[in-house]
């Protein structure tokens, strides 16, 4: 590789002649303009303003521009005499934890290489000594006509150097964070959490520029005439969030797909909600246990037996009432409620039976009706319809 500056490594009093070479370099697709109506391309010239003629390269020297225009001419030779100690030379001035490097100042990478057999020995001990105590040297330099900061580590077994800005270079992120006050849930956080995770490390080598490829691709098919045909639009994803959750959870599922995992539900694993749309069946807890059977069993038997339970006694005026004891007399209302109306229309049927042999046949009909309803077991109430019914016919 072609070297852009030769210097050396002031360490201490240690000196190592090395070479600066380029660590990265630009693969972007470059172009020309070119004048639309007959494809001419555009160029630049420098012209001079004063006489409004085109200059060489070789005629154009620097000038500074004052507050009131006016041109400060600086030569070269003017700038080689400055009392600049680094004009060759990349001074190390504090060995720092990688950690205190902001990487907001990171700037161009250059390889250092050790310049002839002398600098061998001093480079490899200024490498190892890197290694060893896991910092990294901060030094500044000059190059391109300015004094610069830089920060040297190992990368393998060469010296890299990178470029940084100066602090006062980097400005303050005022009016970039949201505004006001914004509130996120543990349950948004474990989702971002479980996307991270599942997403998870990549090898960099793997990564490169896709729309680099397809600018080449469509440079080489317009070049030999095929027809171009616009690509497959994606899925939008400019649109607005309107549920964070989801759109989390989606997510998840989007990088567990592309890595060939199972589209496993997300609400499943612990780290979110449920999906949207999704409902929970609910079910009755039920007792199952023995004691508690026993329990209902002998509380329905209380009940039966309650039921079962009736006092029938003699009113003052000679009416015969049967009333069931307890709470399931309470819940058994509407059959004694037929009861009585029952009753009640036997007397006032055996009222109309002096007037009119109608009047007992409905009597005695009423008292059948009566006795179908009633259940076997209640003996007392059938004695009550039978003495009914002969006073009917009295």
């Amino acid at each position: 590789m072609r070297s852009i500056w030769n210097g050396a490594i002031s360490f201490g009093l240690v000196s190592i002649p090395i070479k600066l070479v380029n660590a990265t370099e630009n693969h972007a697709i470059h172009f020309r303009q070119i004048h639309l109506a007959d494809g001419g391309r555009i160029r630049y010239r420098k012209v001079c303003e004063l006489d409004e003629e085109e200059v060489s390269g070789g005629e154009i020297g620097k000038a500074y521009e004052d507050a009131d225009g006016t041109m400060i001419p600086i030569t070269d030779e003017d700038l080689a005499q400055l009392p600049l100690p680094t004009a060759k030379t990349i001074e190390i001035v504090a060995f720092v934890p990688a950690d205190q490097i902001d990487p907001l100042q990171m700037d161009a990478a250059y390889y250092l290489s050790a310049n002839g057999v002398p600098a061998a020995k001093p480079y490899t001990l200024l490498r190892e000594a890197l290694k060893r105590s896991n910092k990294v040297a901060v030094a500044k330099y000059a190059l391109r006509g300015r004094e610069r900061l830089g920060m040297l580590r190992v990368v393998d077994d060469v010296i890299a150097m990178h470029g940084l800005l100066w602090p006062d270079e980097i400005r303050a992120p005022e009016g970039v964070a949201p505004e006001g006050d914004v509130t996120v849930r543990d349950a948004e956080l474990d989702l971002a959490d479980a996307l991270m995770d599942t997403l998870g490390e990549v090898d960099m080598d793997s990564l490169h520029d896709d729309y680099r490829e397809a600018v080449e691709e469509l440079i080489a098919a317009k070049a030999s005439g095929e027809e171009v045909r616009p690509a497959e639009s994606g899925e939008g994803g400019g649109g607005k969030v309107i549920d964070l959750i989801a759109a989390l959870e989606s997510s998840v599922r989007a990088a567990k797909k592309s890595r060939g995992e199972e589209d496993a539900a997300v609400d499943g694993e612990g780290d979110g909600g449920a999906d949207e749309g999704d409902m929970a069946e609910v079910h009755p807890i039920r007792k199952t246990s023995s004691g508690a059977s026993g329990k209902s069993s002998a509380k329905t038997s209380g009940s039966a037996a309650k039921t079962a339970k009736k006092t029938t006694r003699r009113t003052p005026t000679g009416k015969t009432v049967t009333r069931s004891g307890g709470s399931a007399a309470k819940k058994s209302a509407p059959k004694s409620t037929g009861t009585k109306k029952s009753t009640s229309t036997a007397k006032k049927s055996s009222g109309s039976g002096g007037r009119g042999g109608s009047g007992a046949s409905g009597g005695r009909s009423a008292a059948k009706k009566t006795t179908a309803k009633k259940s076997a077991s209640s003996g007392g109430t059938a004695k009550k319809t039978a003495s009914s019914r002969k006073r009917a016919s009295a």
